[in-house]
């Protein structure tokens, strides 16, 4: 993926091609990049697998291959200058998008198994074991979104002759893709669009746990932060905070709504999870008594080793 992260910022660059509204070697750059975030990540929690281990492997392996398996579809699609997602044109072109179908399939139960292996995980740290379980989880719950992209839209079922379009499926909502879209994100700048959820949840996998790393960072400068509870509580905070904004843009886009153009049933449900999450991570921090030294060297140890990691 790091190999093709450069091939594709290379035919941005040499490649003036243009698909969908959008440079033809934006989507493959893009893929590859989450792709290397998305993998890190994982390797890295596998190391903390105590229970199964070698199933973990085999699991970890599954969405290595099928993630490469995804990336040479988008990839020979550019090579052809034609659509990789959604693309019923040709039955070869809907063949690749069905390989594709079953390659995130694949990469999806590959990562439940991954997580269910975290889940009966002993980690001796309970903030980091919930850091990453609530990581793994909405990143499932990320991923699931791309099935909603698959089905076909209400504009092309009123068009009809399903077994006949060109395009089945959007990554919009109420209005076509292509349009005017969102600088480097590429997200619809005029209607809804399904792969901010998509995107959110899956980086819950890299957020939460680095939210907990940051925390152990500052603990030796914030003698509150060197409780193991203040940490617990803190993390689940976040986790709750985290999975009310995927809820949250995952509604903004379904009701064809624009990330950036939001209405006032959505700065209101903002402005409460904003406040939700302040009025509990100010009773999180609230410790009874300041922690002794054995909890400041834990906390230092604990940091030491997950930084390493």
């Amino acid at each position: 993926m790091a190999v093709m992260a450069v091939v594709s910022a290379a035919g941005l660059l040499v490649d003036d091609r243009v698909l969908a509204g959008s440079a033809i070697w934006f989507k493959p750059f893009k893929f590859a990049v989450s792709f290397i975030v998305y993998a890190l990540a994982l390797a890295w929690m596998l190391t903390l697998v105590t229970r199964g281990r070698r199933v973990g492997w085999w699991a970890g392996t599954v969405v290595a291959l099928s993630s490469l398996g995804e990336m040479v579809i988008i990839t020979g699609q550019v090579i052809r200058g034609k659509r990789s997602h959604f693309n019923h044109a040709t039955p070869f072109d809907e063949t690749l998008f069905s390989a594709m179908a079953v390659t995130v399939v694949v990469l999806w139960t590959g990562t439940l198994v991954i997580a269910v292996l975290l889940m009966r995980a002993r980690t001796a740290d309970r903030a980091a074991a919930r850091a990453i379980r609530s990581g793994v989880l909405l990143a499932l719950v990320g991923a699931g979104f791309g099935f909603l992209m698959t089905q076909p839209t209400p504009g092309q079922r009123a068009a009809g002759d399903l077994d006949t379009a060109d395009v089945i499926g959007a990554h919009s909502v109420g209005v076509p893709d292509g349009g005017p879209s969102m600088p480097l994100t590429g997200w619809s700048t005029t209607g809804g669009d399904l792969r901010i959820p998509h995107f959110v949840g899956m980086h819950a996998l890299q957020l939460l746990p680095l939210f907990l790393l940051a925390l152990v960072a500052l603990a030796p400068r914030f003698p509150r932060l060197r409780d193991p509870q203040v940490r617990l509580r803190l993390v689940l905070v976040a986790s709750g905070a985290y999975a009310a904004v995927v809820a949250l843009v995952t509604w903004q886009a379904l009701r064809g709504q624009p990330l950036i153009h939001p209405d006032g049933a959505t700065l209101v449900a903002a402005a409460l999870i904003v406040a939700a999450t302040a009025v509990f991570g100010y009773g999180a921090l609230r410790s009874t008594a300041v922690p002794q030294k054995a909890d400041s060297d834990s906390a230092s140890e604990f940091a030491d080793k997950e930084l390493v990691a």
